[in-house]
C-alpha cells in the first residue's frame, strides 16, 4: 500500500518562522520602488541620488555574499540569521528617521549587509528543518521569494501614501517579529559545519564556465534593475499606482520562475532557453523605451518583463549549480556577488542618462546590456556545453547555494 506523500504545507513552526522572515527579506528589494519619487521630492534629492538607494543596498549585498558562507560556516546558521535580521531592523529604522537622502543611502548599505547574511543562510535552514525532504523545502522557499517580491512594492505603495517613511517603519515591525519568532522557535540547526576558506569564492571566479555565467548575470541584472528601479520615474504615478504596477510585475516573475522555467528546461537546453529569453527581454525594453510616454504601454512592458525575468532567474541559477565541480555554495556566492554588482550600477546610470537625454535612452541602454549578456553566452557556449548535459532538477543537494542564486 502506497504511503501518501507528505504535504508541503504541513511544516514545523520553526520552518514557518524562517519562511515568514524570507518573505519580509525579499520584500525589501522592491519596497522603495513606489516611494522613490516621494523621497526625491521630500528630501530634495536628484533622481541620481535617489537611485543610489538601490546601489548602496545591492553593492553591499553583493560584496557581502563573498564572505557570508565563510561566516555562517563558523558561527552557525541560527546566529547568522539573527545577526542578519538585527542589522535589517536597525538600519531600516535609521532609514525611517533620516533627514537627508545621503543618510538613507548609507543606512540602506547596512540593510544590504543584513540582507546578505540572512538570505545566504535561510534556505539551508529551511531544508534542515522541513518535513517532506529538500523538494518541499525549496517549494516553500520559492513561494516565499515570489510572495515577497510581489508584496514588497504593494506594501510600499500602501504605506507610502501616508509618508515615504512609513514603508521603512513597516519593515522594522515585520522583521522584529521575524527575529523573535526565529529566536524562540528555531532549534537544532547549529550543528558543527565544515569551515569554508575565505578565498574560496574569489578562486571560483577563475573557473571559465562560472566566469561566463557571472559576466552574463552582470549584464542581465543591468536590464533587470533599470526596469525595476528606473521605471517609477517615467510612469508618473503616485505611490499606490507604482505599487500595483510592480505587484503585477512581481506576480508575473513568481509565476514564471516557479512553474514556467522548469517546464522550459525539461524541453530545451539551458543555454537555448537563455539565448531565447534574453533577446525577447531586449525587445521588451526597447518597446518600453519607445513607448515610455504612454503609462499604459509602459505598464504592459513592465509586466511582460517580469514574465521574462522570472524565467531567466531560475535558469541562470540552475546553470550555476551545474557549472563547476566546486561546492555549490562557493560557486553560487561568487556568482551572486557579481550579479548584484551589475544591479547596483544600473539605477544611477539610468537616471544620469535620463537627465542627459530623455526617458527612452535608459531603456535602450538596458536592452544593449541584455544583448551583451546574450552575446556572452553565445561566445561561451562551448564552455557551457556541460550544463546542458544535466537534466533540469529543481531539487538540488545544496540548498544554501540555491538561496544565494535565487536572491535577486
Amino acid at each position: 500500500m502506497n504511503t501518501p506523500a507528505p504535504s508541503v504545507w504541513r511544516q514545523p513552526a520553526q520552518v514557518w518562522a524562517v519562511a515568514f522572515a524570507c518573505v519580509v527579506a525579499f520584500m525589501g528589494i522592491g519596497l522603495v520602488d513606489p516611494i522613490l519619487p516621494a523621497i526625491a521630492e521630500s528630501l530634495e534629492a536628484s533622481p541620481v541620488q535617489t537611485e543610489l538607494l538601490f546601489t548602496s543596498y545591492l553593492a553591499v549585498t553583493g560584496l557581502a555574499m563573498l564572505v557570508t558562507s565563510w561566516i555562517s560556516s563558523r558561527i552557525g546558521a541560527k546566529r547568522t540569521l539573527l545577526i542578519g535580521l538585527a542589522f535589517i531592523v536597525v538600519f531600516a529604522l535609521l532609514c525611517a528617521i533620516s533627514g537627508s537622502v545621503d543618510a538613507v543611502i548609507g543606512f540602506r548599505a547596512g540593510w544590504g549587509l543584513g540582507n546578505a547574511l540572512f538570505i545566504s543562510t535561510a534556505l539551508a535552514t529551511i531544508v534542515g528543518a522541513a518535513s517532506g525532504g529538500s523538494g518541499a523545502a525549496i517549494v516553500l522557499y520559492e513561494a516565499a521569494l515570489g510572495l515577497g517580491i510581489a508584496v514588497g512594492p504593494l506594501l510600499g505603495g500602501l504605506l507610502g501614501e501616508q509618508s515615504w517613511r512609513a514603508p521603512f517603519f513597516g519593515v522594522v515591525v515585520l522583521m522584529a517579529i521575524a527575529f523573535v519568532a526565529i529566536l524562540v522557535l528555531l532549534k537544532g540547526v547549529d550543528e558543527k559545519r565544515q569551515p569554508i576558506p575565505f578565498s574560496a569564492p574569489f578562486k571560483a571566479l577563475g573557473r571559465p564556465a562560472l566566469a561566463v555565467l557571472a559576466v552574463t548575470a552582470l549584464f542581465y541584472n543591468i536590464g533587470f534593475f533599470v526596469l525595476l528601479a528606473f521605471s517609477p520615474f517615467p510612469l508618473g504615478f503616485g505611490a499606490m499606482g507604482i505599487g500595483f504596477t510592480f505587484f503585477g510585475w512581481g506576480v508575473a516573475l513568481a509565476i514564471t520562475s516557479v512553474w514556467v522555467a522548469p517546464l522550459l528546461m525539461r524541453r530545451m537546453r539551458r543555454t537555448t532557453v537563455i539565448l531565447t529569453v534574453l533577446p525577447l527581454l531586449a525587445v521588451d525594453l526597447v518597446v518600453g523605451g519607445l513607448l515610455v510616454a504612454s503609462p499604459t504601454a509602459l505598464v504592459v512592458c513592465i509586466i511582460i518583463g517580469g514574465l521574462l525575468l522570472g524565467v531567466m532567474n531560475t535558469v541562470l541559477t540552475e546553470a550555476v549549480m551545474e557549472a563547476t565541480d566546486l561546492p555549490r555554495s562557493v560557486a553560487s556566492s561568487a556568482y551572486s556577488a557579481v550579479r548584484f554588482l551589475g544591479g547596483a550600477m544600473a539605477p544611477p546610470i539610468a537616471a544620469a542618462l535620463w537627465h542627459a537625454f530623455d526617458a527612452t535612452v535608459p531603456y535602450l541602454f538596458a536592452a544593449a546590456s541584455v544583448l551583451l549578456a546574450a552575446l556572452t553566452v553565445l561566445l561561451g557556449r562551448r564552455t557551457l556545453a556541460h550544463i546542458d548535459d544535466h537534466a533540469a532538477d529543481p531539487v538540488t543537494e545544496d540548498a544554501e547555494a540555491m538561496a544565494l542564486g535565487d536572491a535577486s
